[in-house]
């Protein structure tokens, strides 16, 4: 069981805790999983302990970014899904501008692409809720005929995987790839 404090009711804690989220971002883009917990506690100018008070683990404080990050790419899959034109272009923008936001976080990314159970079980709910948002939308596509029949709204996780991968791989190449990805896509 993960045990991790979503909303700390007092402003100092939520400062902190903050501090801490953004100082793990820095120091797994830097050091992956080489990056420790006092190294973080130092960067976010907290003690140890009040990094344990808000995840027990690593693992749990890896959790914590990928639900972060799932969690506002759930928000723009409804934006998206609430736009005009057509679904798989509204589809592919989405892609794009959410792969373009994990380029720019490195340390996320590594959170992402290292999983775990421990830090997918607790960014599950997060998933779920992606998952949920993006369905309408691709539904819409294949109904339009853009999207391949074949495609399945879990894909999209390892679709995005791929991307993360060769984000790290040379750093312009995810653009290329996901195109490719994309054109694959299309019925």
């Amino acid at each position: 069981m993960v045990h991790v404090v979503k909303q700390p009711g007092r402003a100092d804690a939520r400062r902190n805790r903050q501090a801490i989220l953004d100082a793990a971002r820095v120091e797994f883009a830097e050091h992956g999983d080489a990056a420790q917990m006092d190294q973080i506690a130092a960067r976010a100018g907290v003690g140890v302990g009040t990094i344990y008070r808000h995840f027990a683990t690593k693992d749990a404080l890896l959790g914590e970014l990928v639900d972060e990050r799932f969690r506002a790419f759930a928000q723009d899959a409804d934006a998206v899904a609430a736009q005009d034109g057509p679904a798989f272009e509204r589809f592919r923008r989405m892609l794009v501008d959410n792969a373009e936001s994990i380029a720019r976080d490195a340390g996320t990314r590594f959170a992402i692409l290292r999983g775990g159970d421990e830090v997918w079980r607790h960014a599950e709910a997060a998933r779920e809720r992606l998952l949920d948002a993006c369905r309408p939308l691709l539904d819409e596509a294949r109904a339009d005929g853009d999207l391949r029949p074949d495609f399945r709204v879990e894909e999209i996780g390892v679709l995005m995987c791929g991307v993360c991968a060769a984000m790290d791989y040379k750093p312009e190449a995810w653009r290329r790839h996901l195109e490719i990805v994309l054109d694959g896509l299309r019925a």
